[in-house]
């Protein structure tokens, strides 16, 4: 078991653009594309709602689509990939982002912007699916630096809309603010598109001829797919949760709303930080489990600061929040790291998304509810104290140093 993932991790290496700089323009494009649609229009919702007429229950409805539409896609994006094959699905998932997040500006009808914005949803739902496998086959020998890239460019994604939206609608008008990002998506599909004009014969270069007769895989069989997924799911419902409530917590705790929007930008700049180096200490790590464990530490510290004394330091109870979700990237890269073949990565990939996205729907809704029955703050945050012991329980069963393939053969054969 580990001779296979030691193999899978010390594959010769080539130069890294040598025959696949076009792969890598579309990876890098692609995974810039998979959040612009959630963070460009959560800061213009009050503007939005205002010209075009909705209440803040349908900023909840738009606000709950994203998880909700990773989710789906995360369950049934390995079967549309078997159909279509990777490149073809990942052209796909850009040309819907793109599609969908033009469309929405141009509209004025409340339903058809939601529905608008669920096509650009589901078509970064696919991506999220589809890129991990995508670095795995075509990326093998490099595997720790282009997760870090991958992973820190979502991040760049996460925090750039979120930061623009309201200065460019302030000049040009929300439309224009949120439409700009529909360029990205198509600019993502460009490569994709131009790599499928290729000849059969270069793209078949490219790949490993095993990978054609591989199984998709059955994640579901194995206790790597479900610690997987649900140490995605937990890491995700805290995210959510965490990136919905700073600024109430700190606002009822007598800063200003522009301190608890900046909480919420220092929350996110953090894991670009963690984009960058967990991915290179999970490669070079036999198990990285004690990664797992110090984001349940960080968690521990924020939380406690933000319960008991939110303004003591409050920047250092975000920034250390901040770090607990460094099981994201982690998860990320151990979908390549627990798999033998592009194949097994895609399916590992859409069980992990899909079930963990499924989880994260609840957090931001849950942590409202405990918050509004209790009347402060402590039980929505022991919620939050059962999801980070789930991550770690499930964080010890997926960073095991086995494979993927390996421990469904034998979950099956014990049947």
């Amino acid at each position: 078991m580990v001779t296979a993932l030691q193999t899978t991790r010390h594959a010769d290496q080539r130069p890294l653009l040598r025959g696949r700089l076009l792969v890598f323009v579309a990876i890098a494009l692609s995974a810039l594309t998979l959040r612009v649609a959630v963070t460009s229009f959560t800061p213009l919702a009050d503007q939005v709602g205002a010209d075009i007429g909705f209440s803040s229950t349908v900023v909840g409805i738009f606000g709950m689509v994203p998880t909700a539409m990773f989710a789906v896609f995360g369950l049934v994006t390995p079967a549309i990939a078997v159909r279509l094959d990777l490149e073809r699905t990942a052209a796909l998932a850009m040309l819907l982002a793109g599609a969908g997040m033009l469309a929405r500006a141009l509209v004025s009808d409340v339903a058809l912007m939601l529905a608008l914005s669920a096509v650009a949803l589901a078509g970064m739902g696919i991506g999220n699916v589809v890129i991990p496998p995508l670095v795995k086959r075509y990326f093998g020998d490099r595997l720790a630096m282009l997760s870090s890239l991958y992973i820190m460019l979502v991040q760049l994604g996460t925090v750039l809309p979120a930061l623009v939206a309201v200065p460019v609608a302030d000049r040009f008008g929300w439309r224009v603010s949120l439409g700009m990002w529909a360029l990205v998506g198509f600019a993502a599909a460009l490569p994709w598109l131009m790599m499928l004009r290729a000849t059969r014969a270069d793209v078949g270069a490219r790949r490993p001829r095993a990978e054609a007769g591989a199984a998709p895989g059955r994640p579901w069989h194995s206790p790597v797919g479900w610690g997987l997924a649900l140490m995605f799911g937990a890491t995700s419902l805290t995210t959510y949760a965490m990136f919905t409530w700073i600024p109430k917590i700190l606002t009822d705790a007598g800063s200003s709303t522009a301190f608890g929007g900046s909480m919420v930008a220092l929350f996110a700049l953090v894991g670009l930080a963690a984009a960058l180096t967990v991915p290179v200490l999970c490669v070079r790590m036999v198990n990285p489990f004690p990664i797992v464990v110090m984001c349940a530490v960080c968690y521990a510290i924020g939380f406690t600061g933000l319960l008991v004394a939110p303004m003591a330091a409050p920047v250092l109870w975000v920034a250390a929040i901040g770090f607990g979700p460094s099981t994201f990237p982690l998860a990320l890269t151990l979908i390549n790291l627990r798999t033998r073949t592009p194949a097994g990565s895609q399916a590992l990939s859409g069980f992990a998304q899909g079930i963990g996205y499924t989880i994260a729907c609840v957090g931001p809704v849950l942590f409202g509810i405990l918050h509004d029955a209790s009347g402060g703050w402590g039980v929505p945050f022991a919620m939050l104290g059962c999801a980070v012991a789930v991550q770690v329980g499930a964080g010890w069963v997926a960073c095991k140093p086995r494979l993927l393939e390996d421990s469904w053969t034998k979950s099956d054969s014990r049947r």
